[in-house]
């Protein structure tokens, strides 16, 4: 049977998993390519590592420029995080003639318009399913299986280890802080989870979908964004006494001025799939303006998820199907149709506000008065009786109807000044 010389550049926890499939299920992918994928590089900054991998002789090696002056190799898995050295390898192995897959996110969203121009210029393809949730293989049913839709909304559960901290903390009552240290514990957050918990690696994924899905072009950190570090306890029992549960919600939809983004916790109703995905899973939730609402759901990261979608990349381009969709689809390409930010502003949208206010007569009086002045209706109020006589304040949990996400923060600015109220107002948005 014919080869494809493969290669791997970096071998993490993933990168040990591509190379597992590739040498343990060599007759598998070579079923679906119709050719063997032939692993024959490997390259790591530190050949003594201990890895949990069995490499053939002669495959690992801390010398990029044996793989770069190879031409027998014509695909390869780049596997390193971060933005550099990872920028700098994928225009080498770019300029060598290879056709590049890769599971780095934060490069793309970051690079991803000079990176994407430089492989047309030379003929070649990068294929990223794996920069995105992980084993879904959302990218491309966005970019091919749906194709004959335009995507009117998207709301995506994007994070894994902030869906694992907050199904803690909804489902057994932990406090952020314990349910953050189990999860490093297990692995699944970082020393550092800075980016996953402030709502950066879902700004970053959503970026990528954003432009799959409707040709924005949209750096991440111009995403409005907020992450999970803040959410109180009260707040997630509140919700579920309401009937809603809070998830870190990538949020997508497009309007009548552009595609309005932004990430941020949410109540989503119980029972609905977004809020019953539980742990470190991920799910997406896209609708089609032919197809209607479509949902995936499951592992949307480690190391053989990932894999998983980084050797499907492997096999299509290995086969040549990501060569014709990367030069249809035109990614990240000047003349690609642009689709412009609509301001965060102007979203629509139903609330969830919490006031810890002094226990004294026409307290929600004032509140509901500001609420009225910046034309924003109650739905509901739900307050708890005071537990004592000595109790200073009490929590009343406000629900919205439908209000524009300038006049709510406008509104809890105004009455986070009152006297009467004490701390910090809250405010999640509900999703709908």
């Amino acid at each position: 049977m014919e080869k494809t010389g493969v290669a791997i550049v970096g071998l993490g926890n993933v990168g040990q998993g591509v190379a597992q499939l590739l040498l343990d299920h060599g007759d598998r992918t070579a079923r679906h390519a119709g050719r063997t994928l032939w692993l024959t590089h490997v390259v790591v900054r530190d050949i003594t590592k201990p890895r949990n991998v069995d490499l053939p002789d002669g495959v690992l090696t801390d010398d990029l420029s044996r793989l770069i002056r190879d031409n027998s190799v014509k695909v390869v898995a780049q596997l390193i995080g971060g933005i550099e050295p990872a920028r700098t390898i994928m225009l080498q192995l770019l300029e060598s003639g290879k056709d590049v897959v890769t599971a780095n996110k934060a490069l793309l969203a970051e690079h991803g318009p000079e990176l994407f121009d430089r492989a047309r210029q030379l003929g070649r393809s990068i294929a990223f399913e794996a920069s995105v949730a992980g084993g879904i293989p959302i990218i491309t049913n966005v970019s091919q299986c749906l194709s004959a839709n335009q995507i009117v909304s998207l709301r995506a559960i994007l994070n894994g280890t902030s869906n694992y901290i907050i199904s803690k903390m909804d489902g057994e009552g932990s406090d952020y802080r314990s349910a953050l240290a189990e999860a490093q514990q297990l692995g699944l957050a970082e020393a550092d989870p800075a980016m996953d918990v402030d709502g950066t690696d879902a700004a970053q994924k959503l970026a990528i979908l954003a432009h799959l899905c409707f040709g924005a072009r949209v750096h991440w950190s111009e995403i409005p964004r907020r992450g999970i570090d803040s959410i109180d306890e009260c707040d997630m029992q509140f919700s579920k006494h309401l009937g809603y549960r809070i998830k870190l919600i990538a949020f997508a939809k497009l309007v009548g001025s552009g595609v309005q983004l932004m990430v941020a916790p949410m109540l989503v109703k119980s029972g609905e799939p977004l809020a019953e995905v539980k742990a470190n899973f991920n799910a997406i939730s896209v609708v089609g303006d032919a197809v209607g609402p479509v949902f995936f759901h499951g592992q949307g990261a480690g190391p053989m998820p990932t894999a998983s979608a980084v050797v499907a990349d492997m096999i299509d381009t290995a086969v040549g199907r990501t060569a014709i969709t990367f030069k249809t689809l035109e990614l990240w390409a000047d003349g690609h149709k642009r689709v412009d930010f609509a301001s965060p502003g102007d979203l629509e949208g139903r609330y969830y506000m919490r006031f810890d206010v002094v226990d004294q007569p026409g307290v929600l009086g004032q509140i509901t008065g500001r609420l009225g002045q910046h034309r924003i209706s109650i739905a509901s109020v739900y307050q708890h009786e005071t537990q004592s006589d000595r109790q200073q304040t009490v929590p009343i949990v406000i629900m919205t109807h439908h209000a524009k996400e300038s006049a709510a923060r406008a509104a809890m600015k105004q009455i986070a000044d009152m006297p009467t109220v004490a701390d910090s107002p809250e405010r999640f948005r509900i999703l709908s």
